[in-house]
């Protein structure tokens, strides 16, 4: 194969990208939500989370940054999280709505490896640009299936766990609980997967590199 060499970024820059993105999208509103929860209640937990996400949509605005799509997407889904939250009265309902997505998107993942159009192949030439040589490379194409087939188990326990807890917690009126544990599991799962993908996909290019030399 004829095609420049491939590398990826450091561990510690993609971190360093992924952090603040994760603190805002995902520590800060869980974060808020619990606090509010414990000092005022649940309905001010639920009222401050989707003023969070409106606000970060409203500052982007006002400084003239370009809004992602999927920020208008998470702020549309958590309201609508919220609207369900409030007429039920429960926080349970507030964390299931999305692990029911979450479900489907497995499903998406595996019906894509049947179709033979990975969805992790899609998702990993947003940030990395690979020739169409390496694209179509067998070896190439077998790790965005398997590594496809990872995930999409990944998601169905993330959320089948998730689920489980929140229903179990609920039951229990225990808010905090289900967010430590519900959080390390999910922290524990998802980061094996991203470490696993990441050491994968090292050795892939590794060997394409020798086998191109």
């Amino acid at each position: 194969m004829n095609h420049p060499p491939v590398t990826l970024p450091r561990l510690t820059a993609l971190a360093r990208q992924a952090a603040p993105r994760l603190l805002e999208a995902v520590v800060a509103p869980l974060a808020l939500f619990y606090l509010a929860m414990v000092v005022l209640d649940f309905k001010w937990a639920l009222a401050l989370t989707v003023g969070w996400v409106y606000l970060g949509v409203a500052w982007r605005l006002f400084r003239r940054i370009k809004v992602p799509a999927t920020m208008y997407l998470a702020a549309f889904a958590i309201t609508i999280r919220a609207i369900v939250a409030f007429w039920t009265g429960t926080w349970m309902w507030f964390f299931i709505q999305p692990e029911m997505g979450t479900i489907c998107i497995s499903m998406a993942f595996l019906a894509s490896v049947r179709l033979n159009k990975p969805l992790v192949q899609k998702l990993t030439l947003d940030y990395i640009h690979l020739p169409s040589a390496v694209l179509k490379h067998e070896r190439v194409r077998r790790f965005f299936a398997r590594i496809t087939l990872l995930w999409a188990f990944v998601l169905l326990m993330n959320s089948t766990l998730s689920i489980f807890l929140a229903v179990y917690e609920s039951l229990a009126g225990s808010l905090g609980t289900f967010m430590i544990l519900r959080t390390s599991a999910v922290a524990v799962i998802s980061g094996t997967a991203i470490t696993v993908s990441v050491i994968a996909f090292k050795r892939l290019l590794h060997r394409l590199h020798v086998a191109h030399a």
